[in-house]
């Protein structure tokens, strides 16, 4: 695990590695409806969504541990196939603008989030980073709410560029952009 300074004494490291995200899906979910603000029933169906996601070949996690072992942080992905729901609804905006290409030998990223407590110290950079470290693939996809957030900023400096715009998901409130960077991802600032 890659560790990470706790910026002051009061606030505590975080080490950054592979994890069992089944074994750990509540407190996951924890994070997501902080980060992200799901309902109950959000949440309900996100557990069976990580866990089949889970079953997929080349499907990996990464944590954000505290040193009292506290999850603050995770990612998790896998290498895109067509036939997924994402990829289902993402081609036909890709396909417009000629990115479709994309969701061929890719590695999604389906989630990544930090507990609103632990955002702004590096904790989200060294997660994405890492699990795509060790990926096989050359490059990696993901989508993310389209607006200007700390979390595109964050993807345009690791070197995604955005493939397409104002995707719509079914029952998502608000469009989202689809971002694509090659691997290994941009370091520094």
């Amino acid at each position: 695990m890659a560790a990470l300074s706790g910026g002051g004494p009061r606030t505590p490291s975080v080490a950054v590695g592979p994890v069992d995200l089944a074994a750990r899906v509540d407190e996951a979910l924890a994070v997501q409806a902080l980060a992200f603000g799901l309902t109950d029933d959000e949440i309900e169906v996100r557990r069976h969504i990580v866990y089949r996601h889970l079953l997929h070949p080349g499907a990996r996690a990464h944590g954000a541990l505290t040193e009292s072992g506290r999850l603050v942080g995770f990612v998790y992905g896998m290498p895109n196939d067509r036939t997924h729901w994402w990829s289902t609804v993402v081609e036909p905006y890709l396909r417009g603008n000629g990115s479709d290409g994309w969701l061929d030998n890719s590695f999604v990223i389906t989630e990544l989030h930090v507990h609103p407590g632990f955002q702004g110290r590096g904790i989200g950079r060294s997660l994405i980073t890492t699990i795509t470290d060790c990926v096989d693939q050359p490059r990696s996809i993901l989508s993310a709410i389209d607006t200007e957030s700390p979390a595109r900023g964050l993807y345009r400096a690791l070197g995604y560029q955005d493939l397409a715009r104002q995707v719509v998901f079914p029952s998502a409130p608000s469009p989202y952009a689809v971002m694509g960077a090659p691997l290994p991802l941009l370091r520094g600032n």
